[in-house]
């Protein structure tokens, strides 16, 4: 029989222990069984125990000593006295004290001594479980972040991310950062060198899709005077600057696919040559890359070398996009809405309720840099003091019916309404037996096709209509998938 709890019995009389031992043996509890306190202690160091009884007068150390030890060192254990009648006014105290649990008297009930530990084990257990839930909650709440370096969000996806960085920075090794635009793939970057031991040396970026192809190998390399036309004097490029530190190459598969094979045997090597220059040069840099693409499918479109992307892909990172991202959109509306509001010197307090809900069901193809550039419109152009639905309709040039159908269903002439109260009185004439109700995730699954249908398949605006978010409309959609 598999032992349900651990039971320490402690009693300087033999004839006591040997009788509980008697008693004990048709339980399912693990028992052992101490002559003085001094052992019992030393049990208690080498095996977890669920409840420890212990009788009040022994030599040496006596019972309440024992379990006030007990109570300090194994808060969780539970602690019973066995003892005689004379002792319960001492007993009470230790009890309101919280030193002891209970007490069983001697000379004891057989029955009521194993309902007595039966109630006890009980306990411990409850209060057990209890203690897990609360370190277990401490340390989601030391490991949840609202924020890391320059991101904000406290979503799970973001966690996710914060998770990874925090793991990736101290390391040596390149990171790959993906995620559609304006998702942050630069404040990654940056988080990783911050959170890097490199924190103190130069953080380098370089937009890989902003700079022409024939200059994009000075701006990495640099170039000597007289390299080329227009090549004045001596200049150092990234490679030199970020010396130490860290290099970021955004949007790395916008660069010219022959200029890569460079980059390759630079990141391999740590060497490079200015142009026209024949000096070779070495640096210590970590490598941070990003690209908005799919990277495998840049390699399959030749656009990204295949070579160059493995040696990149140590530490892959991908960043989820605005719409995944919770209530997310609106804590960082909120914090746009207070740094703009600051910078345009204007009095704006907040955003209305309805305003609220545009933010968290537009599906913002932007992500966050389409919700900053938005706000910041918004704070410009509205009146204040609020930031309302309409001021958020007029920056994204849409219309609020697509993200709330709920809105347009309200105008619907008294015309509309009658025939429906007609239709909804046929239906209730109509019961419907057992075999006709179908199981919740069909509903829902036939609530959310038949939304689709409505809106043509815009998810927003049937996502406005069941009056949740998009993102978890998508989330459905690919479930059935």
């Amino acid at each position: 029989m598999e032992k349900m709890a651990t039971i320490l019995f402690v009693d300087d009389e033999d004839n006591i222990l040997s009788a509980i031992k008697r008693l004990m043996r048709k339980t399912p509890y693990e028992c052992l069984f101490a002559n003085s306190g001094a052992d019992a202690l030393k049990i208690l160091e080498d095996t977890p125990v669920d409840v420890v009884v212990s009788d009040m007068k022994m030599p040496e150390m006596t019972g309440e000593q024992l379990l006030s030890q007990v109570s300090s060192q194994y808060p969780e254990t539970m602690r019973i006295v066995l003892s005689g009648f004379s002792e319960e006014d001492m007993i009470m105290s230790a009890i309101n004290e919280g030193r002891i649990w209970g007490f069983i008297h001697k000379p004891w009930n057989d029955a009521e001594l194993i309902q007595h530990l039966d109630h006890a084990i009980f306990t411990q257990q409850v209060i057990a479980e209890r203690a897990l839930l609360r370190r277990t909650v401490a340390r989601y709440k030391a490991s949840h972040k609202e924020s890391f370096g320059d991101f904000l969000g406290s979503s799970m996806a973001m966690q996710h991310v914060y998770s990874a960085l925090e793991k990736a920075a101290p390391s040596k090794a390149s990171i790959l950062i993906t995620g559609e635009s304006g998702t942050g793939k630069e404040l990654a970057a940056s988080a990783a060198h911050q959170y890097s031991g490199r924190s103190d040396k130069p953080f380098i970026a370089i937009n890989c899709a902003a700079i022409p192809s024939e200059l994009m190998e000075s701006e990495i390399f640099g170039h000597v005077k007289g390299a080329f036309s227009g090549a004045n004097s001596n200049r150092d490029g990234a490679a030199t600057l970020a010396d130490g530190g860290t290099l970021f190459l955004d949007e790395l598969a916008e660069m010219d696919i022959n200029l890569q094979s460079k980059l390759l045997r630079f990141i391999q090597t740590g060497t490079f040559q200015k142009v026209g220059s024949g000096k070779v040069e070495k640096v210590d840099i970590r490598f941070v890359c990003a690209t908005n693409r799919d990277p495998l499918k840049a390699v399959e479109e030749k656009r990204l070398r295949e070579d160059l992307y493995y040696r990149l892909n140590v530490i892959s990172i991908s960043l989820p996009p605005l719409r995944d991202r919770e209530d997310d959109a609106l804590v960082l509306a909120q914090e746009f809405l207070k740094k703009f509001s600051e910078s345009e010197g204007k009095v704006l307090v907040g955003f209305s309720s309805d305003a609220e809900k545009v933010i968290l069901s537009y599906s913002w193809p932007g992500n966050v840099r389409q919700l900053e550039n938005g706000i910041h419109s918004a704070v410009i152009m509205s009146d204040g003091p609020l930031i309302t639905d309409q001021d958020l309709a007029n920056v994204l040039s849409i219309r609020l019916s697509d993200l709330n159908p709920e809105k347009e269903a309200t105008a619907v002439g008294s015309g509309d309404n009658e025939r429906r109260r007609a239709t909804d009185s046929e239906h209730m004439e109509s019961p419907q037996t057992s075999t006709d109700i179908q199981s919740l995730a069909k509903t829902e699954e036939l609530a959310i096709k038949n939304a689709l249908d409505h809106c043509d398949g815009n998810v927003v605006r049937a996502a406005g209509l069941l009056q949740v978010s998009p993102s978890t409309l998508y989330r459905k959609i690919q479930s059935w998938e």
